[in-house]
């Protein structure tokens, strides 16, 4: 089976920073669209295109084909999915649930057997590419559930992004996330260091980033931003608060698996010195605060 966007109802669930941008490329995809989030007013302008509002997630679950959400924290993912009034509990039968959170691959797992249970298709599909993927529908979306469902959602997902991989079984789109997060973790240390050895030897930051971006030490990062570190432009295309979340999530797996992360560990004592001085609303560039 594969689902055709215009002959799909979906629904959204979490109309944040990044999901705005998803659920509008579903709408303009050809999808009907339902919607929920906490706050309304975060979705006024959705509905005002042509998104139909629901009051809660038991309603949107009872109307949508397919189910996609992106919420803050795993326990957030947790009552959505499988609280009394979440989507299990309300969703018909044949249904496709994808959380495209980051969240815990347990969690994922779990999520997936309920689903099982109850003849629903669960897929855990994190994403990366911030604000600015999520608004050019530039995603990487990597994914992890059965095959089968993968190939049938396919479509949906085309419409949020481009670099789309099934990763494998439940829990391993959330455990290739966890590795994106390791990496950029690293980076950002590695981008606000470098910015700081410009600014105290007395080069201009911006041609410097013209020397090094497209060179070895290149990245999605150094790229995007980095030109916002320099500008002292510290909004969020992906918050601190939920960086230091994911690096959680990432620390507490890998000490699950035997495995030491001391470069990520130092990475997070650094983050939640930012959120602790004030910075766990600003995106994670606003790491060079602490380097000034």
């Amino acid at each position: 089976m594969v689902l055709e966007p215009q002959q799909t109802t979906v629904g959204f669930i979490g109309i944040g920073v990044m999901g705005k941008s998803m659920a509008r490329h579903l709408m303009n995809g050809g999808c009907t669209t339902h919607i929920y989030t906490r706050t309304k007013a975060k979705a006024e302008d959705l509905v005002a295109e042509g998104a139909v509002w629901e009051d809660s997630v038991a309603s949107l679950a009872a109307k949508c084909q397919v189910i996609f959400t992106i919420v803050g924290f795993p326990p957030d993912v947790e009552e959505v999915y499988l609280g009394e009034s979440g989507i299990l509990a309300n969703m018909k039968e044949g249904g496709y649930v994808v959380d495209m959170t980051t969240s815990r691959p347990d969690l994922a797992a779990r999520i997936f057997a309920e689903a099982e249970k109850k003849n629903l298709h669960s897929l855990d599909a994190p994403v990366s590419g911030g604000d600015i993927g999520a608004r050019e529908a530039r995603l990487s979306i990597m994914v992890g559930g059965e095959e089968a469902a993968f190939a049938a959602v396919l479509a949906l997902f085309e419409l949020m992004g481009k670099n789309i991989v099934y990763q494998g079984k439940a829990g391993s789109g959330q455990h290739t996330k966890m590795c994106n997060q390791i990496a950029i973790a690293a980076g950002m240390m590695g981008i606000c260091e470098s910015l700081a050895y410009a600014e105290k030897s007395g080069l201009d930051p911006k041609n410097v980033l013209k020397s090094i971006e497209t060179g070895a030490a290149g990245s999605w990062s150094l790229s995007n931003l980095a030109p916002r570190i320099i500008d002292g432009d510290y909004a969020p295309g992906f918050f601190v608060k939920h960086f230091i979340k994911d690096m959680t999530i990432a620390i507490e797996s890998a000490d699950a698996m035997g495995l030491d992360l001391p470069g990520l560990k130092l990475a997070r004592q650094l983050y939640q010195k930012l959120a602790e001085e004030g910075g766990a609303d600003n995106g994670t560039q606003a790491l060079f605060k602490l380097y000034r």
